[in-house]
């Protein structure tokens, strides 16, 4: 009886001790979670608008028991709300029985009305077109803007009482009185003539889509006119149907026609619009135009079609009459940006540039004469939040802790008394109020997600977090993670280059294990960053429990340090790039814990590219590879991208022909997947249809696979799940 007792204590023992062990067992991440379940999702503090008075801003709150969503007021200085000041629910639309669910908002001037934008169709990256409604907070009134059909980027004039939106490649204008809609432009057709929007080379590499811009007094708009008849058109099957449909978009590849771009103003109390004198040259750039504090001047940036010369050319928006002001000049490119802002004492502007080495901003006058350099130093400006002109101050992110981070600082206009406002290592983005009062940060580091806290503009000093994922982090407490660590080595050449790993779980150093290497590594981009990448981090992390290290390192031509690293590849993209990725992969294979027969890599849209190149050129180092949506040819791909950093395929052949991955197909070692998707707008499926054609003539085997009408990101329902599944399935079979 007594054996039987002791027997029966052991038995509950072990049970209990089983049981501790498996509760202190960490969860495995699948990519269900990532791709499927959201499981760690990321929460924010979204649809955040400054009040002008600086105190406020408002918020989107869920309504969740009525479905909707409330606009509210928060104190700046507690970060608690105060009032809802539009209830979501109220914002029915005439005959609908449920309240607007709308995509964003935006207040009038004087904050009496609300724009709200719904049923957003996405178009190409940055353009879209919605219907739109504006809401009266006095008489509680919602109104749709316009019954002509759907309306793309809808702008409220600086005195909030017009909007101005584009359609069918014409632009408009509502008066918000009377609701009465004018059609300013006529000419417009698909595929022939744009007013007041980007054609798709504008939209994809100067990056904006909206082209129209209100006068500072609101009786004028300026806006950009595209004569896109000359470009040759690409041709992209729809499937789904009994036969697949056809859409042509003009897309002006290397080499190739432009559109032809004009400027004009048009005049709101005369009727009638006046073209601006940008020269005669019509095979050139118009980047970006902006109104200066004077009514009756716009500014205009000019660039030459390699884009090694930019001009600032004043206009007289009354007459069309303009001067250059301002000539920058560069052995490689000039990269635009929106730093460019004019004071409002009407005497100075503030722009950045990379002249020095480094990008850094400097002031001058309206003449176009340098007055000063404001920051200096080997490090660049990232971004910047505003000039308060009061105090003459500029706001700004910079590299100068690290190339892998972002820290704010301000600075006098006079180049002094530089702060930093922002402590914590990591990646900071900002979002300051107009009043430079107060600033939102959104932080994070490559191992901590998303905090959004609430600062004073002055001192950088805390006033309160609003968000800081504590869910999240408690949540990926309970998987198997391994960190991400940062390293630095120097090639063969003494070139130093930066990346990350992210090592096995339960590393073992007296163990080899095989690595996938992560590249994407395109001009001015940077992967090595010290910020939360949510997805592609946590697919890492499942890969990494099941025993592989992930790396990523940054190659000669990416970004955050300084212009000579950047442009070292001009003019033969793909070669120092991948010679890098090779060295990395040499470099790898030197160290004990890794096996270096079993090293792959993948990457995707540039990233492809690089991908093909290394498992090409440097075939004895890799075994496996995945290149998705890459570029295989520069040949294909567009002109003002593919100038910038290679000039002409006609001025430069070899510099296009030399580093194509078609031509090194015959080299090819390793198992390789390629991936693309038939509807992309971007890198045509051309370019993996020319590999592919290039891989069987050369007899070498591979797999491929096609998503059909899924554009440059592959997504939509399943197809991430899909593609990650399969990409994992690839790794786990050949590396």
């Amino acid at each position: 009886m007594k054996f039987q007792v002791r027997n029966l204590f052991l038995v509950f023992a072990l049970l209990f001790a089983a049981k501790v062990a498996l509760a202190q067992q960490k969860l495995k991440i699948t990519t269900e979670d990532i791709w499927q379940k959201n499981t760690f999702a990321v929460k924010s503090v979204y649809g955040v608008n400054w009040m002008k008075d600086g105190r406020y801003y408002s918020s989107e709150v869920a309504d969740n028991a009525n479905k909707a969503v409330d606009i509210v007021r928060f104190d700046v200085t507690t970060g608690q709300p105060v009032n809802t000041l539009i209830e979501g629910e109220s914002l029915r639309p005439e005959g609908s029985q449920a309240p607007l669910e709308f995509d964003s908002y935006e207040f009038s001037a004087d904050e009496k009305k609300v724009l709200f934008s719904t049923e957003t169709e996405p178009i190409y990256r940055r353009s879209s077109k919605a219907e739109y409604y504006v809401y009266d907070l006095e008489t509680k009134k919602l109104a749709k803007l316009s019954n002509g059909g759907k309306q793309s980027y809808a702008s409220y004039s600086p005195d909030g009482k017009q909007v101005a939106f584009a359609r069918d490649n014409n632009l408009f204008v509502v008066d918000l009185a009377t609701m009465q809609e004018k059609q300013l432009t006529t000419d417009g057709k698909f595929n022939y003539i744009i007013n007041g929007s980007t054609d798709w080379v504008y939209e994809e590499e100067f990056e904006f889509a909206k082209a129209f811009f209100w006068s500072p007094n609101s009786d004028r708009i300026a806006f950009y006119t595209f004569d896109e008849s000359q470009v040759l058109e690409y041709n992209m099957q729809i499937w789904g149907g009994l036969y697949p449909k056809d859409y042509r978009f003009k897309y002006p590849k290397a080499g190739e026609a432009n559109s032809v771009v004009t400027i004009s103003v048009y005049d709101l109390k005369q009727g009638k619009a006046v073209k601006m004198d940008i020269g005669p040259e019509k095979n050139q750039y118009i980047p970006r135009i902006n109104w200066t504090t004077d009514n009756n001047l716009l500014s205009i940036r000019r660039m030459n079609r390699l884009q090694n010369t930019l001009e600032i050319l004043h206009a007289n928006a009354a007459t069309g009459a303009s001067k250059v002001i301002l000539t920058e000049k560069d052995k490689a490119y000039i990269e635009i940006t929106d730093d460019l802002t004019y004071l409002k004492n009407g005497k100075q502007f503030v722009i950045s540039s990379e002249k020095d080495g480094f990008r850094h901003l400097y002031l001058y006058d309206m003449k176009g004469k340098e007055q000063r350099q404001i920051t200096k130093g080997n490090w660049e400006i990232a971004n910047i939040f505003g000039i308060d002109e009061k105090n003459e101050v500029v706001y700004f992110t910079s590299t100068e802790v690290s190339p892998m981070t972002r820290q704010l600082y301000r600075i006098s206009l006079k180049g002094k008394n530089k702060t930093r406002l922002t402590k914590e290592d990591g990646t900071h983005n900002i979002n300051m109020s107009p009043d430079f009062q107060y600033y939102l940060d959104y932080f994070s580091t490559a191992n901590t997600p998303l905090t959004v806290s609430l600062h004073s503009g002055k001192d950088g000093k805390l006033i309160k977090k609003l968000e800081d994922n504590a869910g999240l982090k408690d949540k990926l407490a309970q998987y198997e993670t391994s960190k991400l660590e940062f390293f630095n080595f120097k090639t063969t050449e003494n070139v130093s280059l930066n990346g990350w790993m992210i090592k096995p779980t339960n590393f073992d150093p007296n163990k080899k294990y095989p690595v996938l290497m992560f590249v994407y590594g395109g001009p001015g981009n940077q992967q090595v960053n010290d910020a939360w990448n949510a997805k592609d981090f946590l697919w890492y992390q499942m890969l990494a429990q099941r025993g592989y290290m992930i790396v990523c390192v940054d190659n000669r031509g990416t970004g955050g340090r300084g212009a000579a690293f950047k442009k070292s590849t001009y003019a033969d993209l793909g070669k120092l790039e991948a010679q890098d990725q090779i060295e990395t992969a040499k470099y790898l294979g030197s160290l004990p814990y890794v096996d270096k027969g079993r090293i792959g890599i993948w990457g995707w849209s540039f990233g492809g590219y690089m991908t093909l190149l290394a498992l090409t050129k440097g075939a004895d180092y890799f075994k496996a590879g995945i290149s998705v949506a890459p570029v295989t040819n520069w040949r294909f791909y567009d002109t003002i991208y593919t100038e910038r950093f290679l000039k002409t395929p006609q001025e430069n052949p070899t510099g296009y022909d030399d580093n194509s991955p078609v031509k090194y197909a015959d080299l090819l070692k390793a198992k390789l997947l390629l991936v693309h998707g038939t509807g992309d707008d971007n890198v045509h499926v051309q370019n993996a249809f020319a590999m592919t054609d290039a891989l069987v003539k050369a007899n070498k085997q591979f797999e491929t696979f096609y998503y059909p009408n899924r554009n440059h990101g592959i997504y939509g329902g399943n197809t991430r799940l899909h593609l990650y599944n399969m990409m994992t399935s690839f790794i786990e079979r050949n590396l």
